[in-house]
């Protein structure tokens, strides 16, 4: 092929670089994930040091091989399409012999390890030693848990990421929208389950002709997730490596005492689904079973970086006896980053990396690098709890441990080690909350932003989904969006190795997406059925409530359900306000209906309503999220004392300040709340102990809800699935429910 000659791949141009003049070289500039944050919360620095993290640039030393190497590829154009493709990144020729980028070894290199800050210089030189005995004593290991693994393709994690998909399969999930077959289970734990699989012609893994003489095996569909008994279930069948297997007795707090199996029931249902690859939608989290499912999906991540990794070093063995990389060789992504974990609170990713510790620290062997500085900065600055009227439980539980919510941090794994604040592009997980990963992915037109280091997760999960949407959904839609892009620079990665699947662009369709929340929310359902595409399939709980929070009001009071109707989501938005303003502001402003809260849950309706009121010059106050103390004590002074007709409040206000509003006869839910407990907190304040005796009858009080068939989840959780069900389908626009107070 002539030098310089354009050639297109996947609609792009890139030019072949020229052959290298001899004894000109060129070092590439490494491009460095950490730029300065445009947040700065939670009392720790908003930039993380440079120091702690590894270069992408490869030694100089190696210069004079590469150049012979390229020489050599020069003059084998003709070999075959991947060589070629090698060339349009700008990049150094790869070594024959130098082992691949996701080596974990190559990380935790002299060049690359800095040691915790607290630790002396013969504390790290014993650490560089204890690695290189390990790794010597870990190669006879790792060729023997790769035998096992070659022998036993049962293992869903190489079922998934092994293969390409067919032609058939391939179609099914790229249409929309997908073609899938539903099944339903009950499980004892999980309850009922949803499982819908894409559908394909070739039931099972195939193999297709790719030329005259050569085949190869493709990707089968998905399947339904088997609950084995615990009874009966044996962690080796579960596919969970050895390693771990030691530490789960000791690591599981959330076991049953003295019982064999180390999982509870929940947790062994859990892992059913999850180490199946399918994506999952677990919306029963609460307080009491946090823990088992932290746990559970920890193991999850922990166990396919670790097979990931004895994959890659077995290849890299195998590779330094081979003159070029057969196509089985091909184990990585285009960029290191495997495992994306997206949580809200500093404390939350505190306690991760606990679990990951336990799981792969024994107390007498491994380290764990940066330790230190990340208790520092990922515990203390703890909310202070009044004890004068103390918040309610789940508030004080919620807002445990360091609430700040900007960070991320990337985590390098070896077999019995960890290097905490390693760089992104040197990471095996990354940990963020989704403020974290926003200031870093920017947005379109930011000279410094950067995205391509989530070009490659196989793994994603989101813990405590529904705190996101008090925090900024967009931030979640953001991330979505820069998922599995192409990256614009190549980060040092030996495109030989990378998978075919990767290459092609269809990463979307191996990713595993795992979302735990506590309610059922019309955002999370976009999320799962719209923005996860894994081709294995997905699992969903249904989630059915038997008594709605209403039944935790003790208040005598009338409840009454205003239905509107509305063609789509996006028309109700304007539907919803066109009827609050014709139905039940005239209603509400009359003399009698004076203490009138209305409970508005999105910030923008807030708004809308507030320049409304405004514009009518209607008496109000408000009381907003970003209200400041000041003129919130003033709001709610004017409205117990009745100097004001409303008050307007936000649902995200009382999210992180739960006050005890005083001097409410009539509540107005603009739309229910998105939390269920919410309903009856706020029925609950209106009590003759909070009202102005000098002003209205405590015999009126009234309670006013507006919704339509697309707050089916809400209202199912404030009045049950059953009665919500009728409400949404009855032709009566009016429903009315009476409280008793008992």
């Amino acid at each position: 092929m002539p030098q310089g000659k354009k050639r297109t791949i996947k609609g792009k141009q890139h030019h072949r670089p020229n052959k290298r003049v001899k004894g000109k070289k060129t070092v590439k500039k490494s491009f460095n994930i950490n730029k300065k944050f445009h947040h700065n919360r939670g009392g720790t620095t908003g930039k993380v040091s440079d120091k702690n993290e590894p270069s992408n640039q490869q030694p100089l030393s190696e210069e004079k091989e590469r150049e012979d190497q390229e020489d050599e590829v020069e003059s084998s154009e003709e070999e075959n399409d991947m060589e070629q493709l090698l060339q349009t990144f700008d990049s150094k020729a790869i070594s024959k012999k130098s082992l691949a980028i996701d080596s974990s070894e190559d990380s935790m290199s002299d060049d690359d390890v800095v040691a915790d800050e607290t630790c002396s210089e013969s504390e790290e030189k014993d650490v560089e030693d204890v690695t290189i005995s390990r790794d010597l004593i870990e190669k006879d290991e790792i060729d023997l848990e790769n035998q096992k693994e070659d022998d036993n393709l049962q293992d869903p994690f190489a079922r998934h990421l092994f293969y390409e998909l067919s032609e058939s399969l391939l179609n099914t999930v790229q249409s929309s929208p997908v073609s899938v077959d539903t099944h339903v289970l009950e499980w004892p734990q999980l309850g009922k389950l949803q499982v819908q699989i894409p559908q394909d012609h070739q039931n099972n893994a195939t193999v297709v002709n790719c030329g005259v003489i050569e085949k190869k095996m493709c990707a089968a569909s998905g399947g339904i997730p088997l609950n084995i008994p615990i009874s009966k279930c044996k962690l080796e069948s579960m596919h969970i490596k050895l390693q771990l297997i030691e530490n789960l007795a000791k690591a599981n707090k959330s076991r049953i005492p003295n019982e064999e199996f180390p999982f509870s029931p929940l947790q062994a249902e859990i892992f059913s689904v999850v180490n199946n690859y399918q994506d999952f939608y677990y919306p029963h989290r609460t307080f009491e079973n946090a823990e088992e499912i932290r746990f559970i999906y920890c193991l999850h991540i922990i166990n396919h970086i670790l097979k990931t990794r004895t994959k890659v070093l077995h290849h890299n063995a195998r590779l330094a006896k081979k003159e070029d990389v057969p196509e089985e060789f091909r184990d990585q992504g285009l960029v290191r980053p495997k495992i994306l974990v997206v949580v809200p609170f500093r404390d939350s990713a505190y306690k991760i990396v606990s679990y990951i510790i336990d799981l792969l620290i024994t107390e007498d062997k491994g380290n764990v690098l940066n330790k230190n500085r990340f208790i520092e900065e990922f515990t203390g600055h703890e909310l202070t709890m009044p004890k004068k009227n103390p918040k309610p439980e789940d508030y004080e539980k919620l807002f445990t441990g360091n609430t700040g919510d900007d960070f991320r941090i990337g985590i390098t794994v070896t077999k019995k080690s960890l290097k905490l604040f390693a760089n992104f592009y040197s990471s095996d997980i990354l940990i963020a909350s989704p403020l974290g990963l926003r200031t870093i992915i920017g947005a379109e037109g930011e000279a410094e932003r950067d995205f391509d280091f989530l070009a490659s997760i196989e793994l994603l999960i989101m813990d405590q989904t529904e705190i996101f949407l008090m925090q900024n959904w967009d931030h979640i839609f953001h991330l979505f969006n820069h998922l599995h892009l192409q990256p614009k620079e190549s980060h040092g990665t030996d495109f030989s190795r990378v998978r075919t699947w990767s290459l092609n662009g269809w990463a979307k369709y191996y990713r595993q997406t795992v979302i735990i929340a506590s309610i059922v929310l019309p955002e999370i359902n976009t999320i799962f059925n719209k923005k996860c595409f894994n081709y294995a399939g997905k699992v969903r709980c249904i989630k059915s409530v038997s008594v709605g929070s209403i039944c935790q009001v003790f208040n005598q009071l009338p409840h009454v359900f205003q239905k509107f109707n509305a063609d789509s989501v996006a028309q109700s938005m304007e539907a919803r306000f066109t009827f609050f303003i014709n139905k039940i502001i005239p209603q509400q402003r009359e003399p009698l209906m004076k203490q009138t809260l209305i409970y508005i849950s999105n910030y923008f309706e807030f708004v809308k309503i507030r320049n409304y009121f405004k514009r009518e010059d209607i008496s109000f106050v408000q009381v907003c999220e970003y209200s400041k103390e000041g003129k919130v004590a003033r709001a709610r002074d004017m409205f117990f004392h009745g100097d004001a007709h409303f008050m307007l409040y936000t649902e995200r206000y009382h999210f992180f300040n739960r006050v005890r509003v005083k001097g409410i006869r009539h509540l107005v839910f603009y739309q229910p709340p998105t939390f269920p407990n919410f309903y009856y907190e706020m029925c609950n304040l209106m009590q003759e102990a909070n009202m102005n005796s000098k002003i209205g009858s405590n015999s009126n009080m009234t309670v006013t809800i507006l919704y339509s068939k697309y707050d089916h989840n809400q209202i199912a959780e404030i009045v049950g699935t059953e009665r919500g069900l009728k409400m949404i389908q009855s032709d009566r626009n009016v429903h009315m429910l009476v409280t008793d107070g008992k």
